[in-house]
């Protein structure tokens, strides 16, 4: 009994020092208590990127774009310091962000890039450099997106707007769809003659 509550003791002990490293890892936000960086959206089709956390500083730049993404990199009271895909960076008002996650489409070779029906699926069609996509899911290497009137999976190292590990909307049952895609797509393959 004794040896049975010693070794209760260190997995609790080695479980409480896992979780604490993680969250002193993990740099929180003054004014929201959420991480920093995160990727947030912009609002409106009329954003102004400021110098400074303040209304009274100039505009840097001004965004025209609906559901934009940007990184917030700090806050200061109703402000959030954020930087987009070319690391421009300036401080924004809290009321032009959104929560929506979002991702503007990078290529390496200027190329459009392939949509999947499923994780290593079928080519369904492509979505061009620089286009924003909706992040409906995200795995630790593919996302399922949604732009105009497509939807599919698309490589994550090809989005902009999205942490390198991090997942969005992955359910406990994700692993047995991805298992019975891969079926499918295994079956029609051969069905097909490759």
């Amino acid at each position: 009994m004794l040896l049975y509550k010693n070794i209760m003791q260190i997995i609790i002990a080695f479980i409480s020092t896992i979780i604490f490293s993680q969250i002193c890892n993990a740099e929180i936000g003054k004014e929201t208590g959420l991480e920093i960086p995160r990727y947030i959206s912009l609002k409106s089709n009329d954003a102004n990127i400021r110098v400074g956390p303040s209304k009274n500083y100039p505009i840097k730049i001004k965004y025209i774009k609906k559901n934009y993404p940007l990184k917030i990199l700090d806050e200061y009271e109703d402000w959030r310091k954020v930087e987009d895909f070319q690391k421009n960076f300036g401080w924004i008002h809290k009321s032009l962000i959104s929560g929506n996650r979002t991702g503007i489409v990078l290529s390496n070779d200027n190329k459009s890039i392939k949509l999947l029906n499923t994780l290593y699926g079928n080519f369904i069609g492509e979505i061009g450099e620089g286009n924003i996509v909706f992040l409906e899911k995200c795995k630790i290497d593919w996302c399922l997106v949604s732009f105009e009137d497509y939807r599919g999976w698309i490589d994550k190292k090809n989005i902009w707007g999205i942490k390198e590990k991090e997942k969005i909307n992955i359910s406990f049952f994700q692993r047995f769809e991805d298992l019975y895609w891969k079926s499918v797509n295994s079956i029609n393959k051969i069905q097909n003659g490759f």
